[in-house]
């Protein structure tokens, strides 16, 4: 399993995560539950397709007219605020574009515990939106690998 490595750490080191995504429809929350034992590390995940509801969720109306949905801003602004409402250690933001000639996905990890983002843009090559989201999870990983667990 992909992200099987990343569970057993963060239930290793009682480190809780709470995702909120957009493009990739509850992806990464559905894969973390996949693995036994991440009911004690998930807190939260939630869909936040629609503007309103990346608002509703504390997501800034001045940064998504400033920045655009698509964007680093509105990525780390999900992280921060699920990491904040669900009262996690970790959060995830995910948002982008799966369609059309600008395709692409901002991704952040929001450490709680420090403070600290950490971002990353994968421009998405698919043309198959299954396996482009999978893309998006395996950045996921290598990210929270190359920071979170180094």
């Amino acid at each position: 399993m992909i992200l099987e490595d990343i569970v057993k750490y963060l239930i290793k080191n009682d480190i809780k995560i709470a995702t909120m995504e957009s493009c990739t429809g509850g992806l990464l929350g559905s894969m973390l539950t996949d693995i036994e034992g991440a009911s004690a590390i998930l807190k939260f995940s939630a869909i936040t397709y629609s503007n309103e509801y990346k608002e509703y969720m504390g997501v800034s109306k001045e940064v998504i007219d400033k920045y655009t949905v698509y964007s680093k801003e509105v990525a780390e602004e999900m992280a921060y605020n699920i990491a904040k409402v669900a009262k996690s250690d970790i959060g995830v933001g995910i948002t982008g574009r799966l369609s059309g000639d600008d395709k692409g996905v901002y991704l952040c990890i929001y450490d709680n515990r420090n403070n600290h983002y950490e971002n990353t843009y994968i421009n998405i090559k698919n043309n198959n939106r299954p396996k482009e989201k999978l893309e998006v999870i395996k950045a996921f990983k290598d990210l929270f690998n190359s920071t979170i667990k180094k």
